[in-house]
């Protein structure tokens, strides 16, 4: 038996909903599909998002009652290691998005192993790779 899978979806803790929302929404694209519905807006407990058949989780850290003014930074550190790779094949174009976005970017760099990437950070520290293989 071979075992049939249908779709993959990481799920990201986030810290402030909103500013996660923005970022994978309004600078990313993706569109909120489905959200716990436990808020008003953008300021839900967990969100389901999907653009051209990608799909990411967002679930926020703490219940609203319990969430401290601040983030942990030592949690805040660890999702460094974490990285969403996505396939762009115009580089240049994105980094320029970027940056007109006032998201910082360094400008892409071609990989020793002839990947091509460029690279951003969203609210929760996550790294957002786009790439593409250079021909």
């Amino acid at each position: 038996m071979n075992l049939e899978l249908n779709g993959f979806a990481p799920l990201l803790t986030v810290f402030d909903m909103p500013a996660s929302v923005a970022f994978y929404r309004d600078i990313l694209g993706f569109e909120v599909v489905e959200t716990s519905k436990d808020r008003d807006g953008d300021d839900f407990g967990w969100g389901l998002l999907r653009r051209d058949g990608i799909e990411i989780m967002l679930n926020t850290a703490y219940d609203k009652s319990r969430r401290p003014p601040a983030q942990d930074p030592s949690r805040f550190a660890v999702h460094k290691d974490a990285a969403l790779f996505f396939g762009c094949r115009d580089l240049d174009g994105a980094y320029a998005y970027f940056r007109s976005r006032a998201i910082d970017a360094e400008p892409p760099f071609t990989q020793s192993y002839g990947m091509r990437q460029l690279y951003v950070l969203d609210p929760d520290g996550y790294n957002i790779c786009l790439q593409w293989p250079v021909s």
